[in-house]
């Protein structure tokens, strides 16, 4: 056991899950943040998962308001009295060719998928950088530094959420409070599986092993970052890809 606490932000997605599974077992007691309308949803994994209060906290947290995020995790922080890890998972896509791409599909990607790194790390990050020793983990994609058709508002945020990783690294470094980026590449999670096999294979015909990445895969790589042995990797970008995209 590891006698520490991780926040993790969209929590009950197909990554999310699976990041909140692994910290527990790593030995970490999990604070699950989920967007509030969907706390039926949220719940059901809870139970399903059979996950104690002990190891797994549901936190009802709407990632693109930052007045509730300053308010809730304030109060999280005094309540709890340390949040050793943050994972910023939280992310949609609104897919549309840029040509006819309205505001509400750019606003809504760049509220949830960038925007959401400020509101939910800075009412966290001075009280971080005072304990010391802590980790910020964000969530970034392979398309954020590619760039993917179809894609700008995504492949801008996610660009933006290795931009964001960096500077942060260089405030935190002197107070012990490493900053990474994990970027998947196509994962197989439920949002991938609705696709049509030939669509699958496509995408799997373009990926040098030949498959797409399981959500354990990307998990490990958010537990690594989160253990003592990456204590001295800070502003990096890992990539977990499948060799998609090599930088």
């Amino acid at each position: 056991m590891t006698n520490q606490i991780a926040l993790v932000t969209g929590a009950n997605g197909g990554i999310g899950s699976k990041i909140t599974e692994e910290l527990v077992k790593a030995g970490y007691r999990v604070i699950a943040g989920y967007y509030p309308s969907e706390k039926d949803r949220a719940t059901a994994w809870i139970n399903d998962a059979k996950y104690t209060q002990d190891e797994v906290r549901l936190l009802p947290l709407d990632v693109t308001d930052a007045e509730h995020c300053q308010e809730v995790l304030t109060a999280l922080w005094q309540e709890e009295g340390q949040i050793d890890v943050l994972v910023n998972n939280a992310g949609i896509t609104r897919d549309a060719l840029f040509k006819r791409m309205n505001f509400e599909q750019w606003d809504a990607v760049i509220k949830t998928n960038l925007n959401s790194l400020f509101y939910v790390t800075h009412p966290l990050f001075t009280f971080m950088c005072e304990k010391g020793s802590c980790r910020i983990i964000n969530m970034t994609s392979v398309n954020g530094l590619k760039g993917q058709f179809g894609q700008v508002n995504y492949s801008a945020a996610k660009a933006g959420v290795i931009g964001f990783t960096k500077a942060l690294a260089a405030e935190g470094a002197k107070f012990g409070v490493t900053v990474n980026a994990v970027a998947p590449g196509y994962t197989n999670t439920a949002m991938v599986s609705v696709l049509k096999p030939e669509v699958i294979d496509n995408i799997c015909s373009t990926i040098p092993m030949k498959r797409l990445a399981e959500p354990s895969e990307i998990a490990a790589a958010v537990v690594f970052l989160a253990s003592e042995n990456a204590q001295y990797i800070t502003g990096e970008t890992l990539s977990v890809n499948g060799g998609l995209y090599m930088h």
